[in-house]
């Protein structure tokens, strides 16, 4: 069972999706590192802007200048972009409903497997909503202040006994980095993860650059795609995929291949509005690979509305109205946790309690 979770399952929360979070950086911003930042987003999204003044900082040295950017003033540009985004990603009157629910669901998920999910997002609110209803979770590193990046765990199986961790563990692998991932100055090739998001001044290693590819075949960002792709290749798996835009070329890819190789595995997508074109156009070539959305669906191939029926209608709880509900994160989560069997009700109630304090 693998759940992965884009922008949209952060926006149920109340941060903001990948258009709004760029206007709040460029907001917070100095003037002349708006109009920097400006140039860089013109036919890019913030993740690529970001990328590419990494790799100016890289190229470039002394006084040399690329898109009115120098070494010195690239660095500079990618930390307070980077302190930008930390600082929106944790709203003042967060809703923890959402990510609550789904670390209820994760608590007693039973698989033969581990569940294992994988987000796009930077924020902490998953690992603060595992942390409140006490979820054991393993993230790929060891350490609490600084903690390492262990490939051999990630990339453990269960036929090594020794690097293989209960299947209780749920696995959590962030893709594109996290608030409190930072390179170890010590060990430019290094990345660790520190126990809050990281300090002023400091660039977070959030969406990796390719100059950072060329260092180290080792670093997370290349492991946790490899774990994308083998944890998409077990059979029979069930893949649910929630708040994504297939924005990423490279990660539809890695979907889209998932689905054609595996027919035995399904991978289903919940759209908040319109299914996207990419997506529409695959999942009605590929029968395992199915698309939801309020008004229509696209399942085994076939794309349809959904049929009107008044005795459908408020019987369950992901219709309203007639429309499917479940392409809204929050709709989603609620009705995971709540999708137990009856005799685990009490669980649910408790694990609440918990949370509350």
């Amino acid at each position: 069972m693998c759940l992965f979770l884009g922008a949209g399952a952060s926006s149920a929360y109340g941060l903001p999706n990948m258009k709004e979070l760029e206007d709040k950086v460029k907001c917070q911003l100095p003037e002349d590192d708006r109009k920097h930042l400006s140039k860089q987003l013109q036919g890019r999204n913030l993740e690529q802007a970001l990328s590419r003044i990494r790799r100016i900082a890289a190229l470039l040295e002394g006084d040399s200048k690329l898109d009115d950017l120098t070494q010195e003033t690239a660095a500079c540009l990618d930390k307070n972009i980077c302190q930008a985004i930390v600082h929106e990603l944790f709203p003042d009157s967060p809703d923890p409903s959402p990510m609550t629910d789904l670390a209820l669901w994760a608590a007693r998920a039973d698989y033969h497997w581990p569940l294992e999910v994988f987000t796009l997002n930077y924020d902490l609110l998953v690992e603060t909503a595992f942390d409140d209803v006490r979820v054991p979770y393993f993230d790929g590193f060891i350490g609490n202040l600084k903690g390492r990046f262990h490939t051999d765990l990630v990339e453990g199986s269960p036929e090594d006994s020794e690097r293989w961790l209960l299947r209780s563990f749920v696995r959590l692998w962030k893709l594109h980095g996290s608030v409190n991932w930072v390179w170890n100055p010590a060990e430019d090739a290094e990345i660790v993860r520190l126990g809050s998001p990281v300090p002023g001044g400091t660039a977070a290693a959030i969406y990796p650059s390719d100059a950072k590819y060329d260092e180290s075949r080792r670093v997370p960002f290349m492991v946790l795609q490899d774990r994308l792709r083998r944890a998409l290749a077990q059979p029979e798996t069930l893949t649910l995929v929630a708040g994504y835009s297939f924005g990423d070329e490279h990660i539809n890819e890695v979907l889209f291949d998932a689905a054609v190789r595996h027919p035995r595995s399904e991978i289903t997508v919940f759209c908040y509005s319109d299914i996207p074109e990419v997506l529409k156009d695959r999942a009605q070539r590929v029968p395992n690979l199915q698309a939801v959305t309020t008004d229509k669906a696209i399942v085994g191939g076939q794309l349809a509305k959904w049929e009107s029926s008044e005795e459908r209608s408020g019987s369950h709880d992901f219709w309203h109205k007639d429309k499917f509900t479940l392409g809204n994160f929050r709709n989603l989560a609620s009705h995971l946790a709540h999708s137990s069997p009856q005799s685990q009700s009490e669980f649910v109630s408790t694990a609440r309690e918990i949370q509350d304090g």
